[in-house]
């Protein structure tokens, strides 16, 4: 059978692996658009930051797809699929057949309306030439802006404060990791960023980037200016649904598949942040690991449904460990939050109970009990008898 993979990013290669494992026999062709082979996207941030040279990057071996038998085919983006045919065609004009086809094309910086977001110095942060591109453009320029308080935006913080730079984060919402943390947590991480010497306006709406052909600062809506001389926007990210939507399967926010990852062309299949399952987009690392393990059983016709993927992220966010998982911020009736926090030491633990059954968790500034916790709120376990203790210190969880 031959299985044609559009993307080299985490979904396509962890369903190139999982294949292969599973099938020494199956031809297997990944068609990315970089010209790097795979890299995980958190690598890039230690990479900017100087803690790690280039070469670590990446994930595998230079060797390592020779010995796995899988054709990588790298700065060849396929730029049409031909569904009838079961063909894509590459932007150099080659063709390739396939049996099977897994969209895993991933996702784009969202870049919004800002009036100067195209003048030099300004930079999303998504790619391995886009970190080459922002040290290139960092020596002697060493005032930065941030506009985005999301987790890219702190780790691209952190990493350039490392470097050097002095740096402004500007975030929209009055919290930062507005995705991720409650109110009380993200008070106390904005506390423990400025303690590193980042600051960090909230609630600022960033209306135009300042400059004659280069970037010199930000001006915000209502007022107010603030001096940079590089930007960058770490303003979320975007599905690469154009391929998808020229060649006629079902997308909305993502492509739209079932609980075997297949589209609505029964031979393609989608994985990773260009997936939509039921009526959710994800774009998290855990999902695309679990989907691309989905899929690469599934392509190869072997029964592996795909539930879903309990929301969940353990980050170093600018040196803070952060672990949210499920439901944190709940709205409607029947939930019960419990909360502890030493701000002293930077330790903030929440969860979520609804029904007693843990629906979420926060834990911050500690590692302590992270994998415990994770387990019990993928379960959805019965916390009733230690909803209010469980939050504490000196907690055993072997009594669950």
């Amino acid at each position: 059978m031959k299985t044609v993979i559009v993307g080299n990013g985490l979904a396509g290669t962890m369903a190139a692996k999982t294949m292969r494992e599973l099938d020494p026999d199956v031809e297997i062709d990944i068609f990315g658009e970089e010209k790097y082979p795979y890299y995980p996207r958190p690598n890039l941030i230690e990479f900017l930051a100087g803690n790690i040279p280039c070469e670590r990057v990446f994930a595998f071996s230079e060797s390592w797809h020779v010995r796995q038998d899988i054709r990588i085919h790298a700065a060849k983006p396929v730029k049409g699929i031909d569904l009838r045919s079961r063909r894509v065609e590459t932007a150099d004009g080659g063709r390739a057949g396939y049996d099977r086809l897994l969209l895993a094309p991933g996702a784009r910086a969202a870049v919004p309306p800002l009036a100067g977001a195209g003048k030099k110095g300004v930079f999303t942060l998504r790619t391995l030439d886009d970190a080459l591109a922002v040290l290139d453009y960092l020596a002697g320029r060493p005032r930065t802006a941030v506009v985005g308080g999301g987790l890219l935006g702190l780790e691209a913080a952190r990493a350039l404060k490392t470097r050097g730079a002095e740096v402004d984060v500007v975030e929209v919402y009055p919290r930062l990791l507005p995705r991720q943390l409650d109110a009380e947590g993200a008070t106390l991480l904005k506390g423990q960023i400025e303690k590193m010497g980042i600051r960090v306006r909230l609630g600022t709406a960033t209306e135009e980037i300042l400059g004659n052909g280069e970037a010199r600062g930000l001006r915000f809506k209502g007022g107010g200016e603030l001096a940079a001389e590089m930007v960058i926007l770490a303003t979320g990210a975007k599905a690469n649904l154009d391929l998808a939507k020229a060649c006629g399967v079902a997308a909305e926010n993502g492509v739209v598949v079932d609980d075997h990852l297949r589209s609505s062309d029964p031979a393609v299949y989608a994985a990773g942040d260009v997936a939509q399952h039921r009526g959710r987009v994800y774009g998290i690392i855990p999902a695309a690991f679990e989907q691309a393990r989905a899929a690469a059983h599934n392509i190869l016709g072997r029964d592996y449904p795909y539930g879903g993927t309990v929301p969940s992220n353990s980050l170093k966010v600018a040196g803070v460990a952060v672990t949210t998982l499920g439901l944190v911020n709940p709205e409607g009736p029947g939930y019960e939050c419990f909360s502890k926090t030493d701000a002293d030491k930077g330790i903030y633990r929440k969860i979520v109970v609804r029904g007693g059954l843990l629906e979420g968790a926060v834990w911050m500034g500690t590692k302590k009990g992270v994998s415990e916790i994770s387990r019990l709120a993928a379960l959805r376990a019965n916390v009733e008898r230690w909803k209010s203790s469980i939050i504490e210190d000196d907690f055993d969880f072997s009594v669950l």
